[in-house]
Formats: C-alpha cells, sequence, structure tokens
C-alpha cells in the first residue's frame, strides 16, 4: 500500500524530538486520516524514569513537531490522548495553508551539553518565550543566574548528581545508553553520542576506559558547577495531576520553548536531576514555593557554538503496520 507522502514527512519531523538519553521511544501508525503515536518501551529507562514520565514527555515532543510539520503541508490538527496508552493526531486538509513559522527549527534544535559563554539572555526575549502558549494544567518558572531561587535549583542539581552517582543501577543504564565512538554512534544511531559532549573519537576500549573515571559524584559536580555558572536562565516545567496527559502536553509546551529559543540563537540543555529524585523534588517544590505542583522538566538556556547533532534512526523503522 502507498503510504500518504504528507503524513511520511510528519513523522520525519516528529523523530527530531529530544528524548531522555536520546532512545526515541516512540512509534507511529498511520491511518487514513490520523496518525498514532505509541510509547516504545523497549527503550524505557526503568531506573531514571521508573513511571515513564520522562518517556511520554518526549512523546509530547514528538506530537508538537508532528502538528508543525502538518501546519507546513497545511493541514489542521487535533491532538487526543487515549486511555493514557497512547496519542492520536487528527488530521483536517485546511484549505488556507498556514506555514509554522517554527518548522524551520525543528531540523536546528539540539540539546547543547557545552560550557556556555556566560552572556545574559535579554528579558524582551525571555518575554517572548513566557508568552508562549502553554497546555492545560501546566506551569513555567523562569530563574534567572544571579537570583536566590537558580543557587537553590543549581545545589538541588548537585544533590541529585550525589544520589544518581552513587547509584550503581543508575550508572549501568547511563553507560548502556552511551555511544563511546564514530563507528558506535553510526550503528545505533540514538544514544548520547561522544561527539555531543565534545569527547575525541577514539577506539571504544579507550573511551570507555576514559568515561568510566569521569561517571562519579565529583566530576559531575565540578562540570555541571561550570555549566550553571556559564548559562543565563534555568526553566522548570511542572504539571498540576502528573498525569500521562499532562506529561504529553508538558512535553508539546517544552517543545514549543524550544524551537522558539532556536530561533532566537539561544542554546539549551537538561538538568533534570532534581526531578528525578523523588526527595529532591519535594525539597524544591517546598523551596521554590510552588505548592501542588509535579516538578518534571528541568533546563538551563544561554548562548554557546553549535555542537554535533545526536543521530536518529530511520523514521521509516518506527512506523507501525496497520491492522
Amino acid at each position: 500500500m502507498t503510504q500518504n507522502s504528507d503524513y511520511l514527512f510528519m513523522i520525519e519531523n516528529a523523530c527530531k524530538a529530544p528524548s531522555g538519553h536520546n532512545t526515541q521511544p516512540w512509534l507511529f501508525k498511520i491511518r487514513e486520516a490520523e496518525i498514532d503515536i505509541y510509547p516504545d518501551f523497549s527503550k524505557e529507562l526503568p531506573v531514571v524514569d521508573h513511571n515513564h514520565r520522562e518517556l511520554f514527555v518526549s512523546l509530547g515532543c514528538a506530537v508538537e513537531n508532528l502538528c508543525v510539520a502538518a501546519r507546513e503541508k497545511g493541514y489542521h490538527t487535533e491532538v487526543k490522548v487515549i486511555k493514557d496508552s497512547f496519542i492520536r493526531v487528527l488530521l483536517t486538509k485546511d484549505k488556507k495553508k498556514q506555514s509554522d513559522s517554527l518548522f524551520p527549527q525543528i531540523a536546528l534544535r539540539q540539546t547543547n551539553r557545552s560550557v556556555y559563554d556566560g552572556r545574559e539572555i535579554p528579558e524582551d526575549s525571555i518575554k517572548i518565550l513566557k508568552n508562549i502558549p502553554i497546555e492545560p494544567s501546566i506551569s513555567i518558572y523562569f530563574y534567572k543566574r544571579g537570583s536566590v531561587d537558580y543557587e537553590r535549583l543549581a545545589d538541588m542539581v548537585y544533590r541529585g548528581n550525589s544520589l544518581q552517582m552513587n547509584n550503581e543501577a543508575f550508572k549501568t543504564e547511563l553507560t548502556t545508553w552511551m555511544r563511546y565512538n564514530k563507528k558506535h554512534q553510526n550503528k545505533t544511531r540514538d544514544g548520547l553520542s561522544y561527539a555531543t559532549f565534545g569527547a575525541p573519537n577514539v577506539p571504544r576500549f579507550i573511551a570507555k576506559f576514559v568515561m568510566s573515571k569521569a561517571i562519579n559524584e565529583k566530576a559531575q559536580n565540578k562540570e555541571d558547577r561550570k555549566k550553571i555558572a556559564s548559562s543565563s536562565h534555568f526553566v522548570l516545567f511542572t504539571t498540576k495531576d502528573d498525569t500521562v496527559e499532562q506529561w504529553v502536553g508538558l512535553g508539546r509546551v517544552l517543545e514549543r520553548i524550544l524551537l522558539c529559543s532556536t530561533a532566537m540563537g539561544i542554546v539549551n540543555a537538561y538538568l533534570n536531576q532534581p526531578n528525578e529524585e523523588s526527595d529532591v523534588a519535594k525539597d524544591m517544590v517546598a523551596r521554590l514555593q510552588i505548592p501542588n505542583e509535579h516538578p518534571t522538566i528541568l533546563i538551563r538556556l544561554g548562548y554557546g557554538k553549535e555542537m554535533p547533532y545526536s543521530l536518529r534512526r530511520d523514521y521509516k523503522s518506527c512506523i507501525l503496520l496497520s491492522e
């Protein structure tokens, strides 16, 4: 059966979304007037994301990319979360084609894990990001470098590192998704590529030895201190009820922020350790005075040089056959 080229275009762009450890945990099913997006639990991260919250946030990012690409092809979209298990995007051809200004940013967006240049993001740029439409029950908080809450969040990142880097199961899961050199990354086309960390392309046994010495509390906190000091803002995303539907909605809002910031030349990276450790997350709610909210995603923003891009698997390999 010949597949709709417009739908393939949408899926190809959806697969450029960010995901935890670059696991790319999505599957797509094409129907007559809709595309269903399913979680691929074979790509789950059971230690760091035991309830699949970050996985569904990643699916939300993919949904947002799909919707942006759909508008580029002249479609109206309607998104529904079905039985907390998958997402359905209803597609209707729109007689008035309206291109989305964020579409070109899908290919340019990247997670930039480098040390930034220390420049402060102007307040008018932050205001643009604050005015981006959000989904129901999602909140976004911006914390400027130098503020008390910025330092509080930094301390919670270090606490999260201390817990995770002393958890052997966490380190085992992390190293499972590391791609140690060019040959390794090109074979899997997923995971955490050596290149995105600015590491050299060396034989795998050397890279594994070097990385094994870097995966510890002291080294991680030392590196994150430099990265946090060089960044301009933290951005914290929360949900009201911590539900699958809200995780998907948060992912859509997150991707809007990332695409818009990319258009302004602002780079980003995740520092999600405090959200992944329940005791630290509870303390975050209290210290930041955001009661009745569930901290879910924490990113840093700033200015920096472009880094190598993470690879993606062939999007066609993520398409399920329809019944």
